[in-house]
């Protein structure tokens, strides 16, 4: 399949999912569905909740795996949330995995605002300077990397205007969202090489199945372990922090990697609260 039957697929089953029609959608025989990585019988969960899909819409494919994906929003009875989509087709051009993370903030735990989500054009265009499928993808491993157990050591190269979007909210750069998370008013570079993310115990469980390589961007997921154990620690500039987990807890993520000429230019990123430790289902 190539980008344009990818796409002509999603929107096949985004409009299925909004008007609730599992039975809309062409399922390869024994297709996997999960949402927030728990696998369930086609039709379940946001199948029957969803009142309409959010006007966000951020698209990319990957011919060579025959994957496709979306970043945007869901509405539902309570509130809007933000969403990702992860499509696989077959040879037959049948779905055969439907990997869905949507951020219900009200479950979640999360504090963040409601989705806000910045215009797109360094996500949607070709980067400047094209990089190889696996570069990108040792470039985004990179960053989980640095996000593990952070020190101020960065294991991967940051662009300088890099930026990143989480659950629809800017967290870096932001002035006003560092009113609540005072490290967001910092680049993306400036809050790794500070030890900020000390608390992340493991970034585990990678996967990295999709890589548009035209538009210079990897998907990944995986799970953020905390322990729960560390009380405060110090950042590289001398000052003591107060960890902001002090009890076992897990994210599990979708984050998407915009690349460009060998280093990440943006980021954006849904996560939600899950039991701590929770395995993957797509590794068994």
């Amino acid at each position: 399949m190539d980008r344009a039957a990818l796409y002509a697929g999603l929107e096949a089953f985004l409009s299925a999912l909004a008007v609730r029609a599992p039975d809309r959608v062409a399922w390869a025989a024994n297709a996997l569905t999960s949402e927030n990585n728990v696998m369930l019988p086609i039709g379940d969960g946001l199948w029957g909740t969803i009142e309409r899909i959010g006007d966000y819409r951020l698209l990319f494919a990957d011919p060579s795996t025959r994957q496709v994906g979306y970043f945007g929003t869901v509405h539902e009875a309570i509130e809007e949330s933000a969403f990702t989509l992860r499509l696989k087709f077959n040879a037959q051009a049948q779905v055969a995995e439907a990997e869905m993370v949507v951020v219900r903030q009200s479950d979640s735990g999360i504090k963040f605002e409601n989705p806000r989500y910045w215009t797109k054009p360094i996500l949607e265009t070709p980067p400047e300077h094209a990089n190889a499928r696996t570069e990108m993808i040792a470039l985004a491993n990179g960053y989980f990397d640095t996000l593990q157990l952070n020190d101020g050591t960065l294991h991967t190269r940051f662009h300088p205007d890099c930026d990143r979007v989480e659950n629809g909210v800017q967290t870096t750069h932001n002035p006003e969202f560092a009113r609540i998370v005072p490290v967001s008013a910092l680049g993306c570079e400036e809050q790794f090489r500070m030890g900020n993310y000390r608390y992340d115990d493991e970034l585990r469980a990678r996967r990295f199945p999709l890589v548009d390589e035209e538009r210079g961007l990897v998907l990944a997921f995986g799970f953020i372990d905390h322990s729960g154990r560390l009380d405060r620690y110090q950042l590289t500039d001398g000052r003591w922090v107060q960890s902001p987990v002090r009890r076992p807890h897990s994210f599990t993520i979708a984050e998407l990697f915009k690349i460009d000429d060998g280093m990440i230019r943006q980021i954006e990123a849904n996560f939600i609260t899950v039991p701590y430790r929770m395995p993957s289902p797509w590794d068994a």
